[in-house]
């Protein structure tokens, strides 16, 4: 998509920022910050933690204490290496200061729920599109929500941050981004488009039941919003020495 026709036919819609792709591979054949220009976001959603509903844990807080009492005894999964749910795993046993071992899945359907409900990992996180039906249907308990503040569909999950993690805080994203050559008119033109849509009520019924939060941007936005995201997992990704070949 890089390398398409700059004539706005050809649009990535991509989760979190493209500028932590080098951070994780060791070789790409483009340079998101060089090739993609941001467009709009899309919509934002958190992470959840949860436990099996077998888990003597109804807090994050319990979970927390007990960890630090027994290091390396828990387990945890997500989707895969590198995905969003994995780094905020990573900063979210950094910022706790537990030691809890990872268990990378090839996506949530390759065996990481069946894994999970039938209790051979302790917790998990994924994302709300993953999980909040879920919880919502008590398959799993929801102790927290990896944002800042509580994600307005499910309002009685609390934050990590008000469960004993302060300051921690991973939203993530999905947006738009076109070939770096597109004209600005075009991409002007996208971007308004994209905010018109955001507003309908079909449109904000259907990213309800993917846990997702209707929002736009302007391109300067995203692209301040891209640079944060890469410098919030640069330290952690180095730190766990996380590589996706």
């Amino acid at each position: 998509m890089a390398h398409a026709p700059a004539d706005g036919y050809a649009m990535l819609l991509a989760p979190g920022s493209p500028l932590v792709q080098p951070l994780l591979f060791s070789t790409l054949t483009f340079d998101p910050a060089a090739d993609l220009a941001p467009v709009s976001l899309v919509g934002t959603y958190p992470n959840i933690i949860v436990v099996p509903n077998s888990s003597p844990f109804q807090k994050l807080e319990e979970l927390i204490a007990h960890a630090k009492a027994n290091p390396g005894t828990m387990s945890w999964g997500s989707p895969g290496i590198g995905s969003v749910p994995h780094l905020a795993g990573e900063l979210f046993k950094h910022r706790a200061g537990i030691e809890i071992t990872h268990v990378p899945y090839r996506g949530a359907n390759q065996g990481l729920m069946s894994d999970f409900l039938a209790g051979r990992l302790d917790l998990m996180l994924n994302t709300t599109g993953s999980l909040l039906e879920a919880v919502r249907s008590k398959q799993v308990r929801g102790l927290a929500v990896t944002s800042a503040n509580r994600f307005p569909d499910q309002p009685e999950l609390p934050t990590a941050a008000e469960s004993g993690v302060p300051g921690y805080d991973v939203s993530s994203w999905y947006a738009i981004y076109v070939p770096a050559k597109t004209p600005a008119e075009i991409i002007a033109k996208v971007n308004a488009d994209m905010a018109a849509i955001l507003k309908d009520a079909a449109i904000k019924d259907k990213f309800k039941l993917l846990g997702v939060l209707p929002r736009a941007s302007t391109p300067q936005e995203l692209a301040a919003m891209n640079v944060a995201d890469a410098a919030l997992w640069a330290p952690i990704i180095k730190e766990a020495n996380i590589k996706v070949e």
